[in-house]
């Protein structure tokens, strides 16, 4: 089949949206599934909603915005705008009644456990008391109710907040016709309002404590209806940069913008009076496919309260401690190890500090002249931050790209770039038209007279807590052309550096799609009988049609291509005479899986990458990013085995069909969970002794021996 037949023809290729919502629908199984352990369940239960929240937010409301303006293109599947707003709507009904349904499930198997949420008609007579205690001192004062029928203009209603739609009656002594009210539920209350009890934790949901007692609210009224509600609004928001004087304004009006922005989603609680229902729909101007009757649970992200309650430690999985890292065990000074060999970091199997104390020693060594970094997603108490503040009231030169345009985290970045521009650092707030979102660090120090740099990459965000449960990999070197190169990095983004002669990295967004179609493109030409062609790759997501179809042709000549792709995946494979050379996996466990790892056999002369990128459009022509290669042979090794026991599970792994639906791998011979075969082997070798573990040269391998004497002299 020739390349233009295979970019133009929409049969082989899965719409983007549906393929997301396969992904969810992943998630999902894993909270319907008997095999996870309760408050686990629960845990997965809240992702799924707070995944469709920020689907909606973003990729339904895009579609919407299309469809108002009357665009009728076909994406890469053939669908326009509106057939995809159709099937997500018939789609996400179906997963809203199963997920209704797995947190009823679950809630009820908790009740057994010791851990009950009461609905209203099974409070005692002491809980309504308790209640109504609890509604006079810590709820009354902080409502606020409003009338909608008469406000005019009516309150903007906040996104994503639990609201309590009211219909009201006149009394006997009132001759006004039917009113509509809201009651905001306070967002800085407890969701679960607990209750006195012995030996079990009790709780009422804060919603059915305001319905229950709302009447003291709208004296002179009947309350003839009480339902909650909660809306989802566009936050598609783009922020226009190339021309923008102050930027770190305009990123702050964008995100006021948001809360004025059209609603895309409407979640109500059954019953539903009529009044109220048509009233909401008509003031919010929705269509009846963007409401959603949620039979229990809206808001997910408050399940939190009960996933993290303390003393239930058995309905959860056992802990897995972050462990020592491997390639630093042995070592008391950072520095010298990672000047003796590159070292691999694989979180949250291996502990986050030592990034963190790489930057924190950087801060205070008199040695260090400069530390540049990027920082796209960060926690809310952020140590890596405050190293960097401490860095530049020390009068370290320090040079930081704040990316502001990260979605969803633009008000905490910038207020991290001020700051950090308080403490004296030099802040870039972003390249003009472009999203920064590799992630690097460089440290620039004195050692016996001369200068050596030292740089940390990664696949994931600078971000301590979310390395505790993001699967990622960093690696952190003093190759002199690997740091040669993100030297000119730092000095394209805040510079007028052009991008030219990298030696290892690829970095500009038109070279990433180039190198990586000219890599799979090798694949298919370098390959012979002894040594056939091989690609794994292990991204989030696939979405480019180009590299979709430079995956197709290397399936059409004879290459094997396993793909772990957690969510996304637009490419179909096991299509005759296309794509039967191409199998994709997908994990979902305890850990969400975000590195990205790239292999090519490559004729025997095999090659390893790490990536900030996915596949995706927008990583790889509207994003600076890097790719960066795996030189070191003991560590290619080590990626290739972590490829391979990925594509070895048969516990947690589903198997993408030609139809683009899931399956889950059938569990043929030994029982083989990925993350837990990772974790096992780095709790083994992190308990043998520092000294088998000190970094010495792989004495089997005489070209990994020359290659890192080489190596050594360089440096």
């Amino acid at each position: 089949m020739k390349k233009h037949t295979l970019s133009s023809n929409p049969e082989l290729f899965i719409n983007r949206e549906l393929s997301w919502l396969e992904f969810n629908e992943r998630v999902l199984q894993e909270g319907l599934s008997d095999s996870v352990p309760l408050l686990d369940r629960l845990k997965f239960l809240a992702i799924v909603g707070t995944n469709l929240d920020e689907f909606f937010m973003i990729r339904v409301a895009s579609l919407k915005q299309l469809k108002k303006a009357g665009k009728t293109r076909r994406d890469v599947a053939g669908m326009t705008p509106d057939e995809q707003l159709a099937a997500i709507g018939a789609r996400v009904h179906k997963m809203v009644a199963d997920h209704g349904r797995g947190i009823r499930e679950v809630f009820g198997k908790l009740n057994e456990k010791g851990i009950q949420v009461l609905a209203p008609e099974e409070w005692s007579d002491n809980d309504r008391r308790q209640l109504r205690a609890y509604f006079d001192r810590e709820l009354t004062p902080t409502l606020t109710p409003l009338a909608m029928s008469d406000l005019v203009p009516a309150p903007a209603l906040a996104g994503l907040q639990i609201h309590l739609g009211i219909v009201l009656l006149p009394t006997q002594h009132k001759k006004d016709e039917v009113k509509i009210a809201v009651v905001p539920v306070p967002q800085k209350t407890p969701r679960f309002v607990a209750l006195p009890s012995e030996g079990k934790q009790r709780f009422a949901l804060v919603e059915d404590v305001i319905a229950a007692f709302v009447g003291e609210l709208f004296r002179g009224y009947r309350i003839a209806h009480v339902s909650p509600f909660r809306i989802t609004r566009d936050a598609d928001v783009s922020i226009q940069d190339d021309d923008a004087s102050d930027l770190l304004n305009t990123v702050e009006e964008a995100v006021l913008a948001r809360r004025r922005r059209a609603a895309v989603r409407l979640e109500i609680r059954p019953p539903v009076d009529q009044r109220l229902y048509d009233f909401l729909v008509s003031s919010l101007q929705l269509e009846e496919n963007d409401v959603y009757l949620v039979d229990g649970f809206m808001g997910t992200s408050s399940l939190y309260e009960i996933v993290n309650l303390p003393g239930f430690d058995h309905l959860r999985e056992p802990e897995w401690p972050p462990q020592p890292v491997r390639d630093l065990q042995g070592w008391d000074d950072l520095w010298d190890a990672i000047t003796d060999h590159d070292v691999m970091l694989f979180h949250p199997y291996e502990t986050f500090s030592p990034v963190i104390e790489f930057v924190k020693q950087a801060a205070t060594d008199p040695s260090v002249l400069a530390i540049k970094q990027t920082l796209y997603r960060t926690s809310g108490d952020s140590p890596i931050v405050e190293a960097l503040e401490h860095a530049g009231r020390n009068g370290k030169e320090v040079t930081v790209l704040v990316e502001v345009k990260a979605r969803f985290d633009e008000e905490r970045n910038v207020q991290w770039a001020r700051r950090l521009e308080d403490a004296g650092c030099h802040v870039i707030y972003g390249v003009a038209g472009l999203k920064t979102h590799a992630k690097a660090a460089l440290v620039v120090r004195r050692e016996h007279g001369r200068i050596r740099r030292y740089v940390h990459l990664s696949t994931g965000n600078y971000n301590d807590k979310t390395a505790r449960i993001y699967s990622d990999i960093g690696l952190m070197t003093c190759h002199p052309e690997i740091t040669a190169d993100i030297s000119s990095f730092f000095n394209l983004l805040t510079g007028y550096s052009e991008a030219v002669g990298w030696q290892r990295l690829t970095v500009e967004p038109g070279q990433l799609k180039e190198r990586f179609i000219s890599l799979i493109e090798r694949e298919a030409e370098v390959a012979t009988a002894d040594h056939p062609g091989l690609i794994m790759a292990k991204v989030n997501s696939l979405q480019d049609k180009d590299i979709c179809v430079a995956l197709y042709r290397a399936s059409q000549a004879g290459v094997k291509i396993k793909l772990n792709i957690r969510g996304i995946c637009c490419l179909r494979p096991g299509i005759k005479g296309v794509s039967e050379n191409i199998e994709v996996r997908s994990i979902v466990d305890r850990f969400l899986e975000h590195a990205r790892i790239f292999y090519f056999a490559n004729g025997g002369n095999e090659e390893v990458y790490l990536s900030s990128a996915d596949w995706m459009e927008r990583n790889l022509e509207r994003r600076l990013e890097l790719v960066f290669p795996v030189v070191d042979p003991r560590l290619q090794r080590r990626l290739i085995e972590i490829l391979h026991t990925y594509f070895a599970d048969n516990v947690k792994a589903w198997e993408l069909l030609p139809d683009g639906t899931y399956r889950r791998v059938s569990g043929h011979g030994p029982r083989v969970r990925a993350q837990e075969v990772l974790y096992r082997q780095i709790v083994e070798v992190s308990r043998a002794s520092p000294r088998e573990l000190r970094y010495r040269p792989l004495k089997s391998d005489r070209a990994a021996e020359e290659q890192r004497q080489s190596d050594t002299k360089s440096r």
